[in-house]
């Protein structure tokens, strides 16, 4: 596959791969290099223990690529490097345009989706629709149970929930969750939590957007909820503030080797954490997103390092 990065990502990242020269190492490495500081980083879903990998893979902007064919042929490599690698939770909504579409078209093309954890949201204001969105969903898709169904940003979420839950006891659906971002809504999202049966929440968090750690994150671990961290880099704002800046030397403690996997580690190395969804349309990018998928998280002491680093560039 030829990527034009020029066009595919603004300039932060395409500088850091760049000068890194990152781009042409990862994309050469096959798994077992990317694994050879350790074994794959998985975590458990609370409410049953299954363990699932500790990095996704977001679909917002990046797959909403209309019905272009050769545009579909770049996420389709994106979707298989993402496999290749060991990824497995793949987060959509309705919300997104064709996302759904394309994450369908791409499924249908692959040898092996067998990893692939299905995730999107019910994103209809209407009283009524959930099923409706629940089996549009599922059509593109080309799926018969999805892994996840989530509420979009708390949308009717009293009407929505108890059809996800009744859908969840028929067997339509093994997780249900609620999502918010930007950091909005976290008083709402803490009430949901504390009091409905739900499996997994979706929020904001990543090494400048730490307001989760205060109330909701603790409190997941205190209710056994998995929780799904988005906008790891704040789309593409991380790269574009730091991209100029050192990387600290003892970055090897935790095995990582770029600004990407360092801003992924210190998220999915917080214990409430079960798994964090980067996107990205550059299966280059994805070879470094995957690579925090291997090796040593940071313990706290490091990851207070890590945050103190930051604050001080």
């Amino acid at each position: 596959m030829k990527n034009n990065l020029s066009t595919a990502y603004p300039v932060g990242r395409r500088r850091l791969l760049a000068t890194t020269g990152a781009a042409a190492l990862s994309a050469a490495l096959p798994l077992n290099a990317l694994a050879a500081g350790g074994e794959r980083i998985t975590k458990t879903i609370p409410r049953t223990g299954e363990r699932i990998p500790a990095i996704g893979m977001g679909t917002w902007i990046e797959f909403n690529v209309g019905d272009s064919t050769a545009l579909r042929q770049d996420r389709l490599d994106v979707l298989a490097t993402f496999l290749r690698h060991g990824g497995g939770l793949v987060d959509s909504s309705p919300m997104y345009g064709t996302a759904e579409a394309v994450i369908g078209w791409c499924r249908a093309r692959l040898p092996d989706t067998s990893g692939l954890l299905s995730a999107t949201k019910i994103w209809t204001p209407v009283g009524g629709e959930t099923l409706s969105e629940f089996e549009q969903s599922r059509a593109l898709w080309g799926v018969d149970t999805f892994d996840l169904m989530q509420i979009h940003n708390l949308v009717d979420w009293e009407e929505h929930l108890p059809v996800l839950q009744q859908a969840k006891a028929d067997g339509r659906v093994r997780y249900i969750g609620v999502t918010t971002s930007h950091g909005g809504r976290h008083r709402e999202m803490e009430e949901i939590m504390s009091t409905q049966d739900i499996d997994f929440v979706q929020l904001t968090y990543n090494i400048l957007d730490r307001q989760a750690e205060s109330r909701l994150l603790p409190l997941a671990m205190e209710r056994g909820i998995g929780v799904i961290a988005n906008r790891p880099f704040r789309r593409k704002d991380l790269f574009n503030r730091y991209q100029d800046e050192k990387l600290p030397d003892w970055i090897s403690e935790f095995d990582a080797t770029n600004w990407a996997q360092f801003f992924l580690k210190f998220i999915i190395s917080h214990p409430a954490v079960t798994c964090a969804i980067p996107a990205t349309s550059v299966t280059a990018h994805m070879d470094e997103n995957m690579g925090a998928a291997f090796g040593r998280l940071p313990d706290e002491d490091m990851r207070r390092r890590m945050a103190d680093y930051v604050q001080s560039l």
